[in-house]
Order: C-alpha cells, then sequence, then structure tokens
C-alpha cells in the first residue's frame, strides 16, 4: 500500500487514512470548505476537501481510518492532497499501527534511558519524588505525546522529548558547573508530565475536559503535592522547588506559566524546553519538502518559512 511519503505529484489514490484533524471554512464565495490533516506511519499531510455539503461534514470522522479518493497537487512547492470523496472503512481489519506515527526511538531504548537518567539523580528527595511522578502515571509517560499537533505529536514523544532535554541538560551541567544537576534533570524530566492527563490518548490526541480548564502545569503541580505528601517530603527545600520548576517551565505568565523562573535551573529548563520544541517542529517540516524549496510557514515558529539547503537529504 502506498504511504503518504511515496505521494507523487498529479496522481490519483484511493487509500486508508487516518484523520488526525478537520476545520470547518468558507470561501470569500460562500462555499463551504474543509482542511483537514490526514496521517499515516510515514507522516502526515495537509489536505483540502472543497465545496463540501453537510453530508460530507458528517461522514469525515475525526480519529478514525477512512477510506479517501484525493488527487496530490504542488502547492506552493509543497504537496496537498486535494480530496474528493471520504467513506467509512472497518478498522477492525486494518493493522493500526500503520497509520500511528511514533518515535523514532523504541519503546526499549527509551526505557532503558530512562533508568540511566533516574541512577544519575544522587539526591534522595529528588529521585524519591520523580519515581514517584513516575509511578503515578505509570506507562501513560511512555506511550503520550508531548502535543496535539505542534511538536513531538506523536506515539512516545512525551517520553523522547523529556529524555532529549535532560541529555541537552546533561551536557549543560558540564559546560557550567554552578548548575544543580539533580534539580534540573528532575525538572526536565517531569515538567511536561500532566500532559498524560491533559491529552486523550496518544492516536487520536485531543485536550481533555481537566486538560482545557487546568492545563498541564497545573495537574503536574498537583500531582506533586500530592507524592510529596505520601513520602513525607512536604516540607523539604528540594519539593519547593522541584514545584517552581514545573510552574515556571513556560517561561512567561503570557505563555502559560503562573510564575517566571527565579531559580538558574529554570531558566535553563525553560530554554532547553523551547529550543528542544522549536528543533523538532522544524524537523518534521524539513522532512516534508526536497532539498532546495522552503518549508510552509510554521505559526509557532512566529509564521516564517523555513529553507531546505540543496545540500541536504
Amino acid at each position: 500500500m502506498t504511504k503518504i511519503n511515496e505521494l507523487e505529484v498529479g496522481k490519483r489514490y484511493v487509500l486508508p487514512l487516518l484523520i488526525k484533524d478537520v476545520k470547518n471554512g468558507t470561501t470569500n464565495k460562500g462555499a463551504q470548505y474543509l482542511s483537514l490533516v490526514v496521517q499515516d506511519s510515514s507522516g502526515f499531510m495537509d489536505a483540502k476537501f472543497w465545496d463540501v455539503k453537510q453530508e460530507d461534514k458528517d461522514a469525515v470522522k475525526v480519529g478514525h481510518v477512512q477510506e479517501v479518493s484525493f488527487e496530490v497537487l504542488d502547492y506552493n512547492k509543497n504537496l496537498q492532497l486535494r480530496i474528493n470523496r471520504i467513506t467509512p472503512i472497518d478498522e477492525s481489519q486494518l493493522n493500526m499501527s500503520e497509520f500511528v506515527i511514533s518515535s523514532s526511538q523504541s519503546e526499549q531504548e527509551r526505557r532503558d534511558k530512562l533508568q540511566a537518567i533516574l541512577n544519575s539523580i544522587h539526591n534522595d528527595v529528588y529521585r524519591t519524588l520523580v519515581m514517584g511522578m513516575l509511578k503515578y502515571v505509570g506507562r501513560k509517560f511512555i506511550d503520550y505525546p508531548a502535543a496535539s499537533q505542534i511538536h513531538h505529536n506523536y506515539l512516545g514523544g512525551l517520553s523522547e522529548h523529556s529524555i532529549s532535554m535532560v541529555e541537552v541538560c546533561q551536557m549543560l551541567c558540564k559546560h557550567y558547573p554552578q548548575l544543580d544537576y539533580d534539580l534540573l534533570v528532575s525538572g526536565a524530566l517531569i515538567h511536561d508530565i500532566g500532559k498524560t492527563s491533559e491529552m486523550s490518548g496518544a492516536i487520536a490526541t485531543e485536550y481533555t475536559l481537566e486538560g482545557k480548564l487546568e492545563g498541564h502545569i497545573s495537574i503536574a503541580n498537583g500531582w506533586l503535592t500530592e507524592v510529596a505528601a505520601q513520602e513525607h517530603l512536604e516540607d523539604r527545600e528540594e519539593t519547593v522547588l522541584l514545584h517552581h520548576m514545573i510552574l515556571s517551565h513556560h517561561g512567561k505568565m503570557e505563555f502559560g506559566s503562573p510564575v517566571t523562573p527565579r531559580l538558574q535551573e529554570a531558566e535553563v529548563l525553560y530554554l532547553v524546553d523551547n529550543l528542544d520544541a522549536r528543533m523538532n517542529m522544524l524537523k518534521q517540516a524539513l522532512d516534508t519538502v526536497k532539498p532546495g524549496n522552503w518549508t510552509t510557514k510554521l505559526f509557532a515558529l512566529e509564521n516564517r518559512q523555513f529553507y531546505k539547503p540543496k545540500g541536504n537529504r
């Protein structure tokens, strides 16, 4: 079966694809259309379904694999699908792993890295709190994405993102020895753990009611209070510092953090989080274009386009 990364301009296809996202739109002339994101295990692609009727809208089911009839267009030097029809399909006959984008790192690789990180935390309070938080969410930490759309938005993305941040922080601790390794690594590992409740799952990821009303920062902060109480560590300074790492990791109040960084480790965590997210967004965007071409405008990166040099593969 042809995969998304094998589609060719000008050709027509009828393929089963996962409907990742859909938004309603109206042209200047009042015609209704849908903007969709479809995916399989090889990647995702933007699509348009023009001149839709109500029955067309009703047929589209986000989070489900459906049979999609389409042709491939070159839109601003990027591929885009023009959909002609979407019809239901019997998902019980499908191998759903063919439609889920996963971390490039295997689960075992991520688990091995996670264990090595835990072994490297020497402060008993930080290690106890981090292990308690990981136990609280179970394998969701391994399975969940780090976001629904923006970065690390695939199966295993949360653990990949968190571990990647720890690896960057480990390098920075060697370069800046004034940093508290145990605090910084602990904060990097669990800063986004609340996303296991903020989002609905790993395949058709949507934001939960709790996620929309509380957000992952508040959720994780509450969990840390529970874990600290269970371990009788609520009065330790390390607990207060780790709370601060979670609460301030978005850097600015307008970005969702209730407090701004007031520890050097919190400042580093905010910067590394932003860096790792942006590099992942750029990788995903540049992987979809050929050398010598530009990405589409990336909203999360100030609506900029990025060029892929001809020497890049």
